[in-house]
């Protein structure tokens, strides 16, 4: 399947589908709560403040698309049939919540979600870009009238539109899944999911919530992967807001010649497939085989990542239905099991280092490996889109 240099890690050349349909990914952020300030004592100057509100975002849904015409698959590659055919749904909606805020005399603290506390006669709003306007005092965004007051300023944003979701590293395997195998694919919004392999075992468990397990033995090339499927009603990263992966897992066993734990995707005109690595059985970080690094090391996320492009022919073709074409990767200096990837903050960094994305197919947590015998258990594998 894949050449590899002694001591790297080779790039997936695969494809899993045909031209793929279109699917919905709807979803509306959350709003945050608001508080209400107190008044000042008898004879005093009232000293009051209205919280900052979160705003919401609203995603966007598209039609049912065609799937892909059928067609042999080559010896030994990726098939090149299927396609999402689904049709729109909205998606989940992120939710709020009032912050924690502390409030003392004559102010209030209100929720964005991030816990801000008040000093005497003025306020702190929660959640990133939240502005206020306060009687008294000023807040994030607002002017007092009548005094300034010492205001203070509310963290990053948990959940929905505003801020990274707080991701629960200690979360564990929710119960009921559904087990796939075989070349299949299924889902719909952020629970999309699909399943590879060129040879041997493998599986694929899916839940009704964003978590999935990936199992494979002597697979060749597996992999298992879940999140947004946009087929070719996809639009440009820019299009979609603000594209955020929240995950947790564990893994066991080994991943054989290669193996990669992190986003994946592809877009068309140009065709690029593309891999943002955060982990993988083997060591971290690695230089992907036959790729050139482009730009400076990017800090996002609180660690560097470097970026590499590479040409390709695959063995199976490609989802653009091209013979060759270009892969895209983010790789993780450190290795982690939990957190936040702002995938939209790495197509902004690839964009800035000459690495030109087209229209994007699918935004998917994935699970590749090349042979070996293990499994990934991914209590949360969250997705989400904000404007």
């Amino acid at each position: 399947m894949l050449n590899c240099s002694a001591g790297i890690d080779a790039p997936d050349t695969s494809s899993y589908l045909g031209t793929g349909g279109l699917q919905s990914n709807g979803g509306r952020g959350g709003t945050g709560g608001t508080g209400t300030g107190g008044t000042g004592g008898t004879g005093g100057t009232s000293i009051a403040q209205t919280g900052g509100t979160m705003s919401t975002s609203s995603g966007g849904s598209s039609s049912g698309g065609e799937s892909a015409k059928g067609g042999a698959a080559p010896s030994g590659g990726r098939a090149a049939t299927g396609g999402f055919a689904t049709g729109a749904a909205a998606g989940a909606s992120a939710s709020g919540g009032r912050g924690a805020g502390g409030a003392s005399t004559g102010g209030s603290a209100s929720g964005g979600r991030g816990a801000g506390g008040a000093s005497t006669g003025g306020s702190a709003n929660g959640g990133r870009g939240a502005g206020g306007a306060s009687t008294g005092g000023s807040a994030n965004g607002g002017r007092g009238a009548g005094g300034a007051s010492n205001a203070g300023s509310g963290g990053q944003g948990t959940s929905g539109s505003g801020g990274a979701a707080t991701v629960d590293c200690n979360a564990t395997m929710p119960t009921g899944g559904t087990q796939h195998s075989g070349n299949s694919q299924g889902g719909s919004n952020n629970l999309a999911w699909q399943i590879w392999s060129n040879q041997g075992t493998g599986t694929l468990m899916t839940f009704s919530t964003p978590a999935f397990s990936a199992a494979w033995n002597n697979s060749g090339d597996y992999l298992g992967r879940l999140g947004f499927e946009w087929g070719n009603g996809g639009k440009t990263y820019d299009q979609y807001g603000t594209i955020t992966a929240g995950f947790t897992f564990k893994k066991t066993g080994s991943g054989g010649g290669f193996s990669y734990i992190g986003i994946y995707g592809w877009s068309t005109n140009p065709c690029v497939e593309w891999y943002i690595v955060d982990d993988s059985f083997g060591s971290m970080p690695f230089t992907p085989y036959n790729s050139g690094q482009k730009g400076s090391p990017t800090m996002i996320d609180g660690e560097n990542y470097k970026f590499y492009s590479n040409g390709t022919n695959g063995t199976g073709g490609s989802r653009c239905n091209a013979s060759s074409w270009t892969q895209f990767w983010s790789i993780r200096q450190k290795a982690r099991q939990c957190g936040t990837i702002t995938i939209s903050d790495h197509f902004k960094g690839w964009d800035a280092a000459g690495m030109k994305l087209g229209t994007l197919l699918e935004a998917k947590i994935l699970v590749e490996t090349g042979g070996g015998s293990g499994s990934v258990d991914f209590a949360v594998a969250n997705l989400q889109k904000t404007q």
